[in-house]
């Protein structure tokens, strides 16, 4: 399991984010059954830059707390099969292993947040990149039952991790 993290734009949380990654990371693998080990990387960055990137992207031109970019295209949240027949498309050559995507995090949105709704830095952060991770595993929640399949997911896996609000 690799995980590259990018301090951008000089933000910090003042967090054990890497360790906090990694464990976040471990859990939704084993959660949704991913035989394989898998690398992310992620950006930590702030309104400004993840604002840009949300507009270029998504149409949006506003800051948001995290974007997902998902190497692997799934037909069902978390179908690891048939992966291998285009290893060349999903799996680095050196390591081997199972590249999810890239994810990028506002330490901004982490802060303004926390402060609203009352709990730590490291309860948001460690939410913010369980949900990227779930957009990773092809997880989404622009329909209703895919919004509930994918609270569900991340309610159990924030169990999971003994991260609560």
């Amino acid at each position: 399991m690799t995980c590259y993290v990018e301090f951008e734009a000089g933000q910090t949380l003042d967090i054990p984010c890497e360790e906090l990654l990694e464990r976040c990371l471990q859990t939704v693998l084993e959660a949704e059954n991913c035989p394989y080990e898998a690398q992310v990387e992620v950006v930590i960055t702030d309104n400004a830059s993840i604002r840009e990137v949300n507009r270029q992207f998504r149409g949006v031109d506003a800051p948001t707390d995290v974007l997902s970019f998902p190497t692997v295209e799934y037909d069902e949240p978390s179908d690891f099969s048939g992966l291998e027949d285009h290893a060349e498309d999903y799996f680095d050559p050196d390591s081997g292993e199972l590249i999810l995507g890239d994810m990028m995090i506002s330490a901004e949105k982490i802060r303004e947040q926390a402060e609203a709704y009352g709990h730590s830095l490291e309860r948001e952060f460690a939410f913010l990149v369980v949900h990227s991770l779930l957009h990773l595993c092809g997880y989404d929640h622009m329909e209703e039952t895919e919004r509930i399949q994918m609270e569900e997911r991340q309610r159990l896996i924030m169990d999971r991790l003994g991260i609560y609000r």
